[in-house]
């Protein structure tokens, strides 16, 4: 395989916050059974310098019904995982993915069912 190389930054800033491969998976994984399941139809993908946020939303048109956000300076404080819900509150907060992701994952089990 080819070398990676990064893309240059400018001098004194930041770099971008991103998320890893298996987060990302794991995050499309469920974005994908909501889909199956009828109730997400687009996403959208944020980089910035202080957090990543992936997007999911109803209808492209609204608001994003959650939000999963991965703010690396938290990470010792609150824990770096956030789920926002439609009206901007933080519904779980944590360390880990799979945990944090919970929530979403329940409620397309009771659809499931």
């Amino acid at each position: 395989m080819g070398t990676v190389t990064p893309f240059p930054t400018p001098r004194g800033s930041a770099p971008q916050i991103g998320f890893e491969r298996l987060e990302l998976t794991r995050i499309l994984d469920l974005y994908g059974r909501m889909v199956a399941a009828g109730l997400w139809r687009d996403y959208a993908i944020e980089f910035a310098q202080d957090a990543a946020i992936f997007a999911a939303f109803r209808r492209a048109a609204e608001r994003p019904e959650f939000r999963i956000e991965k703010r690396p300076s938290l990470r010792n404080k609150q824990g770096m995982w956030a789920l926002v819900g439609e009206q901007g509150a933080v519904l779980k907060r944590g360390h880990e993915l799979g945990p944090v992701l919970a929530p979403v994952e329940r409620r397309l089990m009771k659809i499931v069912e």
